[in-house]
């Protein structure tokens, strides 16, 4: 009850029952209410939403002085200076303020007079009894008489309060990690289309696999994190003879084998400035944003690849090192190095001779709702992941590439978003007889649809164009010749605070880049649940 006394001797609300504790006429409940400029009433209904919502935390004052709006003139001066200076019971604001007409519920009043008991039971064990007087005394008992009820109802939330906390030390996973995790679950299928490139597609019976983690978030000094993840993903995506309409939550290994797909470190260096190093899995968003409301992890948002960000950041992935600063809340700029064969000691490979990528973006944000990315990449043996067969397989050729990208994502309102991105890559073939140069393009428009139907819930529309070859100065490499659009449409509804379920569609008109394929629609399901 102590604990509880000291942190309520600190609030508004127990400022004002000190103050009215403290003018005589409490003790004369006759005369309060003819007192000249008292207030009327010791509880407003008007003010009891400030007074909910404006809890700050106050420090002890020795003299009144110290409370800039309180005046010799107030009618209550005398009684706030008595309790600051003999009893030492007054707080005020940081601001040095007092807000003396706060008003206060019988429960608040209980409390406060409880910490004021506490108060002058010290100074009688500390042989300063002969500061109490004696009026105060029996003001305190009458006033102690009259509050039982509520005094015994706070002690009872107290020891309520107290038990719970034990429980949850003595069961507490970790006093520096928390355990959390998420199972996504996918049922799949090719809903229509049955030739591409010449090729029967084939796996068009309807699939279920699941993709599972195990996430542990550490901090050792409150700013920093230790983030490690363990894995395991089953869920495969369609063959349809084109990596363009491939699903993010997908593994191109599937696997029930677990394993640590994520382990990185982010620490501050500063007030502005967050270093991440990591270990292994690393990708682009764990190095800056990439300004797409639709980009959940594969979890959440946008079912395929190509839906939840622009392909140009498939360019990076690995271990290595990023750096973020903060020059004001609207302007920052990420740095990032990462190697997919950091591990690999062979020829021309390790951490710094063999593929990597590195990210270089300015990230502006002129509003809470407008949020723009400038992005440049600069890779070697780093293909796209999504896009045309001739936009992410060169043959097995070295190849180092140069890829530029602007994102944006504009809320019109609270309910609406509308985002996009283009991206530009220019890759040069560095090995083989016929070496050249090979530009990609891709982009696409977004409109999000926040809390559809439901606080929490999503909808979304993607329409763009996958990476395609739109010139090619090599023979290893071919141009695309015509162009497939990717448009895409998914509803992620709330079930819970723990589960969501996410009905979408994919339609590609022209697989692979080519008006001579079936156009193909791709139906999936996805359930997430969050722990």
């Amino acid at each position: 009850m102590q604990k509880l006394g000291k942190y309520l001797l600190i609030s508004p609300l127990f400022c004002s029952f000190m103050l009215l504790f403290g003018h005589s006429a409490f003790a004369e409940e006759t005369t309060a209410s003819t007192e000249t400029n008292a207030p009327s009433s010791i509880v407003s209904q008007d003010n009891q939403a400030e007074n909910n919502t404006q809890q700050e935390v106050m420090s002890q004052v020795t003299s009144v002085s110290q409370l800039s709006d309180v005046q010799p003139t107030d009618w209550a001066f005398q009684a706030l200076q008595s309790l600051v200076e003999r009893y030492g019971c007054i707080a005020g604001y940081p601001n040095q303020t007092y807000r003396g007409n706060r008003a206060m519920t019988r429960y608040e009043f209980a409390a406060g007079l409880n910490a004021c008991l506490e108060r002058i039971n010290e100074l009688i064990a500390t042989a300063t009894a002969d500061l109490v007087k004696k009026e105060d005394l029996a003001t305190l008992q009458k006033l102690q008489e009259q509050f039982a009820a509520e005094l015994a109802t706070l002690r009872g939330r107290v020891d309520a309060v107290e038990a719970r906390a034990t429980e949850l030390e003595a069961n507490q996973f970790s006093t520096t990690t928390k355990l959390q995790g998420q199972v996504v679950a996918v049922v799949s299928d090719v809903l229509s289309g049955d030739r591409v490139n010449g090729e029967e597609i084939t796996d068009q019976n309807t699939t279920l696999g699941v993709r599972a983690r195990v996430e542990f978030v550490t901090s050792f000094t409150g700013k920093d994190t230790l983030f490690t993840r363990i894995q395991t993903n089953n869920i495969t995506t369609p063959d349809l003879k084109t990596p363009e309409g491939n699903q993010f939550f997908a593994n191109a290994s599937p696997s029930n084998d677990a394993f640590i797909d994520a382990l990185w470190y982010r620490f501050p260096l500063g007030d502005k400035t967050q270093v991440i190093a990591i270990a292994n899995a690393g990708a682009a968003d764990d190095l800056t944003s990439t300004v797409n409301i639709f980009d959940g992890d594969g979890g959440f948002g946008a079912l395929s690849t190509f839906g939840t960000r622009n392909p140009i950041y498939g360019q990076i992935g690995g271990t290595g090192l990023g750096v973020t600063h903060q020059f004001s809340d609207k302007l920052a700029l990420s740095l990032g190095y990462l190697s997919g064969t950091a591990n690999n000691p062979t020829n021309k490979n390790g951490l710094f001779d063999g593929a990597y990528g590195a990210l270089a973006q300015l990230t502006v944000k002129p509003s809470d709702r407008i949020t723009f990315g400038l992005t440049y990449l600069n890779s070697y043996r780093q293909p796209l992941l999504t896009g045309s067969n001739a936009a992410t397989d060169f043959g097995g050729e070295a190849f180092s590439s140069n890829s530029y990208g602007i994102q944006a994502s504009i809320g019109l309102s609270d309910k609406f978003v509308l985002g996009g991105w283009a991206g530009y890559t220019n890759s040069r073939i560095l090995t083989g007889a016929d070496r050249g140069d090979v530009d990609i393009w891709n982009y696409a428009v977004t409109l999000g649809f926040p809390d559809l139907g439901k606080k929490g819930n999503l909808a979304g529309i993607i329409a763009g164009m996958e990476p395609k070859v739109t010139s090619s100065s090599t023979g290893v490499v071919a141009e695309d010749q015509d162009t497939s659009y990717h448009i895409e449409a998914f509803y992620q509804y709330k079930l819970s605070d723990n589960i969501t379920i996410t009905p979408g569609i994919i339609w590609l008109t022209a697989p692979d880049h080519n008006d001579n394929n079936d156009s193909v629609f791709i139906g999936a399901l996805r359930t997430t649940f969050s722990f």
